[in-house]
């Protein structure tokens, strides 16, 4: 009976300290912002269809009276009537900049998403079965994390891609896959914590299986610290993916990516700064986003912040 009342225990409480973290969460600035910011974003990536005037594919040659590289006209602040408004201007392949910027929130939000998902589900089960097992076991997957960690994300997420190929799949895998021992080595050390707790060792009085202590008792009160790092590490993810778009080793063109069409237009800095200018300003806000967002889960649940100031 006791043992019962203890496991009823910890899920109250378990309960309860995620209404004190969401309700600590909405007290920070910085996290309110990332989470705004975020909301833009998502509803920019579900609507782009409908957002979009142009489709991002579109070459406007003989539809409309453009030049390559021109630069925005917005009717508002004074460009001429008679012109086709296009916000952003028009690329280096006559295509509406605004509605290529539209569709790649679409593109990089799911290429973070996927990439961490990926990472997340293989590094937490290494992590996990490490941790919790140890012995040769432990020794045998975190020296493979480590090998992993010695060279640069971005170098290694490169040469991953050289050898499978360039594309977007490709370069998803290869984040993926580089991204994965950090969030081993998170789950590993919350593992390694969790599993001498008291709700553990009642799980193992009352005849619990290895796989249902781990995977039922401990993980889920050990991935604190994994959503912190799954935050912030969509942020990476992202970032990584443009930089391989940028190189030639991600998306490839005419897909409508962040990266890619910086990496086009890349020698057009001076001569049309709009193409070079809104691609970085949409990576960096959806960067900045994730970032202020997982600073703010991170003080949220920080048990040492409990007592702190919202």
């Amino acid at each position: 009976m006791t043992t019962v009342s203890t496991l009823d225990a910890e899920g109250l409480r378990s309960v309860s300290l995620w209404h004190i973290t969401w309700r600590r969460l909405f007290r920070r600035r910085s996290a309110i912002v990332g989470m705004v910011i975020l909301g833009i974003l998502t509803f920019i990536a579900l609507t782009a269809p409908w957002l979009a005037p142009y489709d991002p594919y579109q070459v406007l040659i003989g539809v409309e009276p453009v030049q390559r590289r021109e630069a925005p006209c917005i009717h508002l602040l004074g460009c001429p009537k008679e012109k086709p408004q296009h916000i952003m201007g028009i690329d280096g392949n006559v295509r509406d900049q605004f509605s290529r910027i539209l569709y790649g929130a679409r593109l990089s939000l799911m290429i973070g998403f996927a990439t961490v998902t990926f990472a997340i589900v293989i590094g937490t089960v290494l992590g996990a079965i490490a941790g919790y097992f140890g012995g040769w076991l432990d020794n045998a997957i975190m020296r493979v994390m480590d090998v992993l960690l010695a060279f640069p994300a971005l170098l290694l997420a490169i040469a991953i891609v050289t050898v499978l190929g360039p594309g977007l799949i490709n370069a998803l895998i290869a984040i993926g896959i580089v991204s994965i021992p950090a969030y081993a080595r998170v789950v590993r050390a919350s593992v390694l914590s969790v599993r001498e707790m008291d709700y553990v060792a009642a799980s193992r009085a009352l005849g619990g299986s290895s796989f249902h202590i781990l995977f039922r008792r401990i993980l889920p009160n050990a991935l604190t610290p994994l959503i912190v790092q799954g935050t912030l590490g969509i942020a990476s993810a992202i970032l990584d993916a443009a930089a391989l778009s940028f190189l030639g080793l991600g998306a490839q063109p005419p897909t409508p990516e962040w990266g890619s069409m910086l990496g086009a237009e890349r020698n057009q800095i001076f001569s049309a700064p709009h193409l070079v200018f809104f691609p970085g300003l949409a990576i960096m806000l959806t960067v900045l986003a994730f970032n202020l967002l997982g600073d703010g889960l991170r003080d949220a649940l920080d048990p040492r912040l409990a007592h702190g100031s919202g």
